[in-house]
């Protein structure tokens, strides 16, 4: 810097601040060094601005009773109705920004957390799933709305109707059928859903009371609380031959009933060890499992050389099925896992 303070003279600053790589903006803070500039002078106060006891008078008023839960806008025009000004909105602002106290200020009721749902099931007809979708109707704004009730352990879609309307009489009655239907003992059945206004009705809390069976809802806005029925839904809609546009609530049913029987009885489900919901809900799933076990029995003796990682095994069967079960926890070398399982399928034990 020596150097560029002593060549400067001769050959301009810019040209010797090329020369040896320095910022220009270095060069005079070098060649003015802060002890020899002069001090700046206190700035002035505004004539204009509040003395100490004037914002000390506005902080006390902002916090008192009749005007703490108010915003500045509220308290402004209040002390005006009063015949009072003491200082603009901006103001108020400032001042409680300066002390920190900028968070709301209305009065407002707080509601309590929802609790995340964890619902556990260890076979058929211990926890369902229900809810509504809209299937498009002839004309636009037309539409027709369908219920179903679906058991989360099975995938078995126990109950299911559709109507012109949502109502919570008809999902009372879909309700009180299904679990006629399917002879539900009382206290063994967990009903989730979401927080629909049919889902919250009275008429059908007052029916989950009359049978005992607990209820469960999903937190709002978040529809991984009701993963099993927006899989079913998503299924029925991605169908190749599902309509744009259904033209009457006669064809939507005549639709429904023939998918609910594929959905049933045919479809190999993912989750359940690709067997059908069918045999997973009469307890069928377990006979066909040791009979696929048999078959692949049969292949490891007629060629040994084609299994060389392990023994082959089926698909697994669900041994446990829920929703927001908790996660495996890191455990330490040699130690068992201390968790469930996860709340969309169980791990699987293939080779």
């Amino acid at each position: 810097m020596n150097t560029a303070v002593e060549i400067a003279p001769r050959i301009g600053v810019a040209a010797a601040c090329l020369a040896l790589g320095v910022a220009r903006a270095t060069f005079y803070r070098a060649r003015h060094p802060a002890s020899a500039r002069r001090p700046r002078s206190a700035r002035a106060s505004s004539p204009r601005a509040l003395s100490a006891s004037e914002q000390r008078i506005i902080l006390e008023l902002l916090h008192a009773p009749a005007y703490v839960d108010k915003s500045p806008h509220t308290v402004f025009a209040m002390l005006l109705d009063a015949g009072r000004y003491l200082a603009s909105v901006s103001s108020f602002y400032r001042l409680l920004r300066a002390a920190g106290q900028t968070r709301g200020r209305r009065n407002e009721l707080t509601h309590p957390a929802y609790a995340k749902p964890e619902l556990l099931a260890n076979g058929p007809r211990e926890l369902w799933s229900w809810d509504i979708t809209k299937l498009k109707g002839p004309a636009k704004w037309v539409c027709f709305h369908l219920y179903v009730i679906l058991d989360v352990f099975s995938r078995y879609v126990v109950g299911w109707m559709i109507a012109p309307r949502e109502s919570a009489e008809l999902a009372h009655e879909l309700i009180a059928a299904t679990c006629d239907r399917e002879a539900i003992p009382r206290g063994q059945l967990t009903l989730h859903a979401d927080r629909g206004t049919s889902m919250r009705s009275q008429p059908v809390a007052m029916l989950l009371a009359d049978l005992a069976v607990t209820k469960s809802h999903s937190r709002p806005h978040v529809s991984d609380d009701n993963p099993y029925s927006e899989a079913q839904f998503k299924t029925l809609k991605y169908q190749p031959d599902f309509p744009a546009r259904f033209e009457s609530i006669e064809h939507a049913r005549a639709f429904c009933q023939t998918f609910f029987v594929w959905y049933n009885h045919e479809h190999r489900h993912s989750g359940i060890g690709y067997m059908t919901p069918a045999a997973v809900h009469t307890g069928q799933a377990q006979r066909l499992y040791d009979a696929r076990q048999r078959v692949l029995d049969q292949a490891l003796v007629a060629h040994p050389e084609r299994f060389t990682r392990c023994h082959p095994t089926p698909p697994t069967l669900p041994a446990q099925v829920g929703i927001n079960l908790p996660k495996p926890t890191p455990c330490a070398p040699g130690e068992a896992p201390r968790s469930t399982l996860n709340s969309s399928q169980p791990v699987s034990q293939n080779c």
